[in-house]
């Protein structure tokens, strides 16, 4: 009898054994097929969410720089204070190098119809006789690859972000002729 006793409880130890291994199996397939793609799906969603509130904060920095600050033909100023201050986020050599596109347009009022169209203005650059009236930022061409490039995959097209502000005297002081730069 204490033969056979023993004999049972092997076996049930063996089964025992041989199920606990299956079930580290099934859990391995399982986190393979269903655990790790939701994880890595959900970080790399999370990493575009924070580029793209990174991107449209930046458009509006970039806005509120140039109401602050003196108007320039084409926004050269404006362009290179974007350039040198671009935030931390994948991605960020695509506004230093000029691939993803920012645009810095003027506007005035027209004196007799109210409607705004585009700023020029015969005075010097950066004086009071040239201030106009709205500025707009816009970033275009922006594709964020992030980590798809490590798995072969085509980058994101984001959408462009504009923002468009009021100036707010444009950098210049009412004792001064000049203003800032």
């Amino acid at each position: 009898m204490p033969r056979l006793h023993m004999s049972r409880l092997r076996n049930r130890r063996l089964r025992h054994s041989r199920q606990r291994g299956q079930s580290a199996v099934e859990f391995a397939l399982t986190y393979l097929a269903l655990i790790l793609p939701l994880t890595m799906m959900l970080y790399h969603i999370s990493n575009m969410m924070w580029v793209w509130h990174s991107t449209s904060d930046f458009t509006r920095q970039g806005a509120q720089y140039a109401a602050t600050h003196c108007w320039q033909p084409g926004g050269s100023n404006v362009l290179n204070y974007m350039r040198q201050n671009t935030p931390i986020m994948f991605d960020r050599d695509q506004f230093r190098d000029g691939q993803a596109e920012i645009e810095v347009s003027y506007f005035g009022r027209n004196a007799d119809s109210g409607e705004l169209e585009d700023y020029s203005c015969d005075g010097s650059p950066c004086s009071r006789e040239c201030v106009p009236s709205l500025v707009r930022v816009r970033i275009t061409n922006y594709q964020y690859a992030g980590l798809f490039s490590y798995f072969g995959l085509a980058p994101v097209a984001v959408p462009p972000f504009t923002t468009s502000m009021p100036m707010e005297g444009a950098g210049c002081s009412p004792d001064e002729e000049t203003c800032t730069e």
